[in-house]
Parts: C-alpha cells; structure tokens; sequence
C-alpha cells in the first residue's frame, strides 16, 4: 500500500476518540502494547477473507455476533463460553437447514470502544466526560471513572488475550465437536419452543454422524467434525490502540492490524477524509464498513474505491443498519449501484441499530418484531436485486437477559428491569437468538428456491 503508514490517520479528521490528559502516560501505554504480541495473525485474516470471498460468490453466509461493548465487569470465562455457545447453535441451524457454510465472526475479545452522541454526559447540575467503553473510561458517574485512562488499553489487551485463548481453545479442543450438539442447548433456554426445534435439529444431525460413523466416516478422520475454524472481530475505533497493534507481516510485507482478524468502521467515523478509513485502508484484515440512511451511492463507491481498489473479493463486508421501516426503500439504490460497479463484497444486515427505542418503563430497547421485520426486509430487497443476502450481524449474549422485548419468550416493557446488564446497547439473548437463526434459515432456502427458479 503505497503512501500508506500505520500511524499515517494523525493527519486526518479524526471523530469519537478520547482526548487524553496526559501525552506522556498515552504513549508510553502505545510503546508498552507495541512490544505485545500479536492477538491474531495474518495467516488466519487471509483464511478469513478467502472463507469471505466464498460468501461473496454466494457460496456461504456469515454469521456475525457478541456483545454490544465488552466489559471487565462482566469478564468470565462462563460469559464467553455461553455466547460461543449460542453462536455454535445458530450456525448448526443455518448450515443445517441451508446447506451452506457459515462463517463464524465474534463481535469479542477487542469490542470496547463506543461512539456517543455526545462528548459530555448530565445529571442533575453535575457534567461529565461521556462513557466511551472501558477501555478508555468507566460507567461509572464519577470524575475519576470517566477520566480517560490510556492505561485501560493494556488492560483490554489483556482480557482480549484470556477471550481469544479461551475461544481457540473451545473451537479446537473438542467443545464443537458435532457429536456435542446435544450438549449446547443453556439451560435457560428449555423454556423456549425453539428449543424443542432445535433438539430436532440435533437428533437429526446425530442420526447422520451415526450413518457415517458406520460408513468408516467419523471425527477422529475427518476433524472438520470436531473442530471449527471461529475468528474474532471489533469497531476499530479507539486508533492509538489499533496503531500499536499494527505489525508488517513477514511473509508478504503487508500491514496487519493484529487486534483482530475483522475490523469494521462505523456509520459515524466512513465520511471523507476521515482518520478511520485512512487507517483501514492500510491494513490486509477484511474489512466491514457499516450503510445507514445517510450513505449516497456515490459516497459508498468512493469508499470502496479507497477502502479496496483492487477489489479483492472477501476484502469488504457492507453491513446494513437502517430500520425496519427504512431497509426496503433505502438499501437497493446502494446494492445497484455497487452491483454497476463489479465491486464484490459480503451484503451483511445489521437489524440492530436502526431499531432501538426507549420503553415506556425508561429503558433503551429494540422490539424483536421489528428486528425480525428488518431481516425479512433485507432478503427481499437482494431476492428483488437479484443479490445475495450474505450475512447476519448482531449484538447478542448467552446471558440470561431481558434487553429486547417479545421473542418466543415474550418479553414485555415491564420485564426489561429483571436483567438488564448491558454496557451499552440491548442485546439478544440466547432464545431471541435461536429463534432469529430459524428465521434466517427459511430466508436462505427461499432465496436459494428463487435462484433455482431463475437459472431454469
């Protein structure tokens, strides 16, 4: 990447990132992270980008999700295993019923940082910073939480490692084995109809492991049975950190931002000239950018053209976010004009941030209804464009929560106060998740029927 340096973004607009106090503290923190070893490598975003590709073609789906904003109160190695676990139920559904791979992408171990509204934050007379994640400040409303502490990224590299461990260990070790699938159901979820749907799933996968067991077919020969490859992904917001994890491969001599394997920018950090897509065009990780209302045509083909001007299929993931009343009249001039184009990128919908509301009980939620209306709306704009609709991504937890209202398990206004533990947004929570993955699942073979239709 010619004209092109890791610390290169200084020199452009940069919006939503702390101003730190003290330069002295924040770069030796940078120095410290930079001596760390890498979280991810390059070798495994290749193997990302190329699985991408796949999906690009049409070939696959991609399977994004995890917490709004990671947390290290909330840092338990339960907390990880229960999402890893909700997503491995999700993707057994999708490949199931779909009969397509499905690439498995955390929004964990690197998802701190937030973009807010506002710098500053009120209560009563007393004014203070706004809460940008917890590796920058704390929740806390207090003078000393929200000072932005630049010793929190190391911190945040340091629960990102244990998450990232724990996660290679689960997809490696045996824990995805498909002969545990019975064993993936949480315990909360017994309540729920779709868990009786997804037991059924899992019979049925059983019943074949046995017939290909018997045919001489099992997970000791074939160790795509018993393991799955699972990468790691984050807003790559907070820049100082990302910079320091910016290292030059020593196979290809290409930039990698080695804090994760994916990094997306988001709807407030793509305009032109921004510091965010300055960085992001210098690193080899696929790249996911988000689409709101506000993104003209134009603007998003000279963000492609900046963000991949090679048009490397896997390179971008366009992620949608534009509410359920706006994805149908929003969304296809976009797909048109990148279909004009030939840019080859990942349609991925993200069905949470266009519709959040706030409760009457006072509580920020996002109606499940209108998540799910979202996602039907997405499938039938690419069955209409003619497009693949290649990805899912969603702010979800295995925590036992009530954050978003209705799902199978009909949670009310009035139910959100009984565990409401988000850092940040309302997330799904495992039933709401299930339930959502069935849904995506007859979207899939619809499309699939109407390109079979087509190509008669």
């Amino acid at each position: 990447m010619k004209n092109w340096t890791p610390e290169g973004w200084k020199q452009h607009e940069a919006k939503h990132l702390p101003v730190y106090e003290d330069a002295e503290a924040l770069a030796s923190a940078e120095a410290t992270m930079a001596s760390f070893p890498p979280l991810v490598f390059a070798g495994e975003a290749r193997n990302l980008k190329a699985q991408l590709a796949e999906v690009a073609e049409g070939r696959g789906f991609l399977l994004q999700g995890g917490d709004c904003a990671e947390s290290f109160a909330e840092f338990h190695p339960n907390n990880i295993r229960d999402t890893f676990r909700v997503l491995l139920q999700m993707a057994v559904v999708l490949t199931f019923a779909s009969k397509l791979p499905v690439v498995k992408v955390g929004r964990m171990a690197g998802q701190f940082a937030k973009p807010r509204s506002a710098p500053t934050e009120t209560h009563g007379d007393v004014t203070l910073p706004s809460y940008l994640g917890d590796n920058v400040n704390g929740i806390e409303f207090t003078a000393e939480a929200r000072r932005n502490d630049p010793q929190r990224m190391i911190r945040a590299y340091s629960q990102s490692a244990a998450t990232l461990n724990l996660l290679r260990a689960f997809a490696s070790g045996g824990y995805a084995n498909l002969r545990q699938v019975h064993q993936w159901t949480l315990e909360f979820m017994g309540r729920s109809p779709w868990s009786d749907r997804f037991t059924d799933v899992a019979n049925r996968i059983s019943e074949a492991l046995d017939f290909m067991q018997a045919c001489g077919v099992d997970p000791e020969t074939v160790p795509q049975l018993k393991t799955t490859n699972f990468y790691t992904s984050h807003e790559a917001l907070l820049l100082p950190y990302e910079e320091a994890m910016t290292r030059q491969d020593s196979l290809t001599g290409q930039w990698y931002d080695t804090s994760a394997h994916m990094l997306w920018i988001g709807d407030r950090t793509r305009f032109p000239g921004s510091a965010h897509v300055e960085f992001l065009r210098g690193v080899g990780n696929p790249i996911g950018m988000k689409c709101g209302p506000s993104l003209e045509p134009d603007a998003l083909l000279d963000l492609l053209d900046t963000l991949n001007p090679t048009r490397d299929p896997g390179r971008i993931t366009l992620i949608s976010r534009f509410g359920h009343d706006k994805v149908e009249a929003g969304l296809p001039r976009l797909i048109r004009a990148v279909k004009r184009e030939g840019h080859p990128v990942v349609w991925s919908c993200d069905p949470m941030h266009g519709n959040v509301i706030k409760a009457e009980s006072g509580y920020k939620t996002r109606p499940f209804d209108r998540i799910l209306s979202e996602v039907k709306g997405f499938f039938a704009v690419h069955r209409a464009e003619g497009t693949h609709a290649g990805g899912i991504h969603i702010e979800m937890t295995g925590q036992d929560v009530t954050e978003c209202t209705g799902g199978a398990v009909a949670i009310t206004d009035e139910g959100l106060a009984d565990r409401y533990h988000t850092h940040c947004d309302p997330r799904l929570n495992g039933p709401q998740s299930l339930e959502l993955a069935f849904l995506l699942a007859e979207m899939l073979n619809l499309e699939a029927t109407v390109r079979q239709k087509d190509a008669a």
